[in-house]
């Protein structure tokens, strides 16, 4: 019996950059999700418009993300001029070496970078077994996990992960190579 767990989400299957919340869009066509399945273009609006500006919000910081991360080892701002075009062209698309998660991380492939949105969500996965990490609480809403190319941050929210912090989050992946 394998003890590996699949990931289920959104995006490419085979992503190098994945995001990891706790909840998927209430929506009935992904309540049945059981792989990374890859958007098709304006189905971030479609969720967007069906479940609000929460859903809106985690696919806008996670292209400001990916457009800040350090450029020698992430291509994703030289993919389009902008970030907003970045998500609405190609962030968790067929080919986009994107996920967002709603499974625990499977951490044996040490080329993908994992980011956990939300030290809540960190915390609850290590107390139910799910996530066996050596994280480094930096401080109150970072943690880092070198080894594994782990890193906690606050939730993707403007109001949690400013730009300031999502230049920190940049620095702490490029802290990871």
């Amino acid at each position: 019996m394998s003890n590996s767990v699949n990931n289920i989400g959104f995006g490419d299957p085979s992503f190098t950059v994945a995001v990891y919340i706790a909840n998927l869009p209430p929506m009935p066509e992904y309540s049945h999700l059981s792989d990374v399945t890859a958007l098709r273009d304006g189905q971030i609006n479609t969720i967007n418009q069906a479940c609000g500006n929460g859903w809106r919000k985690v696919f806008n910081v996670y292209a400001k993300v990916l457009f800040t991360l350090p450029s020698e080892h992430y291509q994703f701002a030289k993919l389009a001029p902008t970030w907003q075009q970045y998500r609405d062209s190609q962030l968790l698309q067929s080919d986009s070496h994107t996920a967002l998660l709603f499974s625990p991380p499977q951490l044996s492939n040490n080329s993908t970078l994992h980011i956990i949105a939300g030290r809540t969500y960190a915390k609850a996965l290590i107390n139910q077994g799910l996530l066996a990490a050596e994280l480094d609480w930096l401080d109150e809403q970072f943690a880092i996990d070198k080894a594994n190319k782990l890193i906690v941050c606050p939730y993707f929210d403007y109001r949690q992960l400013s730009n300031i912090k999502i230049a920190r989050l940049s620095q702490l992946v490029a802290e990871c190579f």
